[in-house]
């Protein structure tokens, strides 16, 4: 039976996983794959962007307007810090809102009002300090 073998967890590394004689053996058969945030841009590319997407598709909201959450993707961005698990729940949290309300759709209003896992609650990076507006582009700025 051909079969492969998965592990999952944090800071693998830095614990006794890849220690000692059997820590080797396992380290020279294992690739590590890092699954750190993702970026909202990568060269020409913005695999944040395509997430996104990927996940808006995956909506079955009646009233849903394609191509919206796209649209909102440096919001998004912002908001989960790049983190898909942050993402998936603030779209999932929104859309189930979306359907006990009869929307039906997903708006940034709507996505204002869930409130996220403590580590994007906590991190999530302000565009202005609080106390200041932007300020407008004057001519010849």
């Amino acid at each position: 039976i051909a079969a492969t073998f998965v592990y999952a967890g944090i800071d693998v590394t830095a614990t006794p996983l890849f220690t000692g004689t059997r820590g080797a053996q396992l380290a020279g058969r294992a690739t590590l794959i890092d699954c750190d945030t993702i970026p909202a841009r990568r060269g020409t590319s913005q695999p944040f962007r395509d997430l996104v997407a990927a996940l808006e598709a995956s909506l079955d909201l009646n009233r849903h307007r394609p191509g919206s959450l796209v649209h909102l993707a440096p919001y998004l961005h912002t908001r989960t810090g790049g983190r898909i698990g942050s993402l998936a729940r603030l779209l999932r949290q929104a859309a189930i809102t979306a359907i006990l309300d009869g929307t039906e759709r997903i708006t940034k209003t709507a996505l204002d009002a869930v409130v996220l896992d403590h580590l994007a609650e906590d991190n999530q990076r302000p565009r202005y300090p609080a106390n200041r507006t932007p300020r407008r582009p004057r001519s010849g700025d």
